[in-house]
């Protein structure tokens, strides 16, 4: 793959992983075939910021952990009322890193 596309889907995307996986992205990337390539650029991935704001406001019942895609603990939010409170403060420290970790794990679906 051309490492100018990389790098242009590098700056587009780099927001929604943490800061340390970018150069393993890149040398995968930039392994790719171009066949691939359409593949990865249709992935949608979720905004961090974006989760937290939902997290902020519905944390409480789950609502961000269901958008992330951990139903199990989004139902666990939902019936404890986000653990009575402690889960939901919890989740707002944490909430950024783990939808940067599903969205690798989202993209390293598709790299292999």
């Amino acid at each position: 793959m051309e490492s100018q596309k990389v790098d242009m889907f590098l700056m587009a995307n780099s927001k929604f992983f943490e800061s340390h996986h970018l150069p393993m992205i890149r040398e995968r990337l930039l392994q790719l075939d171009d066949s691939r390539w359409v593949i990865i650029q249709t992935l949608q991935f979720k905004d961090p910021t974006t989760i937290l704001i939902v997290s902020l406001l519905g944390g409480y019942l789950g609502i961000d952990r269901f958008i992330i895609g951990d139903t199990g603990l989004g139902i666990g939010k939902l019936l404890t009322c986000g653990g009575l409170g402690i889960w939901t403060i919890v989740d707002w420290f944490m909430i950024q890193g783990v939808t940067r970790e599903k969205n690798m794990a989202t993209l390293q679906q598709h790299l292999y």
